[in-house]
């Protein structure tokens, strides 16, 4: 089943995770928004900057170091996420307990090995 998936710390650079994430994602038929710091496009889709309205949203998919998080912790859980996926090097101890507190899963892996294994 296809899930509405938000990557955060989406860019145009073909060499980043967050980059092949979003195209493989596309490929396993999910949709996707698109938030960074950067404007641009990925496979024909606009990188959101801020905190643009979403609705709909299954999967927070997190490209951005901890230390950059706590910004999006209040927009992220008003989106009211069903799992918020930590990527390897994004970790976030605090942020995960909150969001278990709010009943939003969090999953520490790799979204394109999630993605290459079924478990999406």
């Amino acid at each position: 089943m296809a899930k509405k998936t938000l990557v955060i710390g989406a860019t145009t650079n073909t060499a980043r995770y967050a980059y092949i994430a979003t195209n493989m994602l596309l490929n396993h038929g999910h949709e996707v928004a698109l938030l960074g710091i950067k404007k641009g496009e990925v496979a024909s889709i606009p990188i959101q900057n801020g905190f643009p309205a979403l609705e709909n949203i299954d999967t927070v998919t997190m490209y951005i170091g901890p230390q950059h998080q706590a910004e999006y912790y209040d927009y992220i859980l008003g989106l009211h996420p069903k799992r918020i996926v930590f990527n390897p090097g994004t970790e976030n101890p605090e942020f995960e307990t909150l969001a278990q507190s709010k009943g939003i899963d969090v999953e520490e892996a790799c979204t394109l090995v999630l993605l290459s294994t079924g478990q999406y």
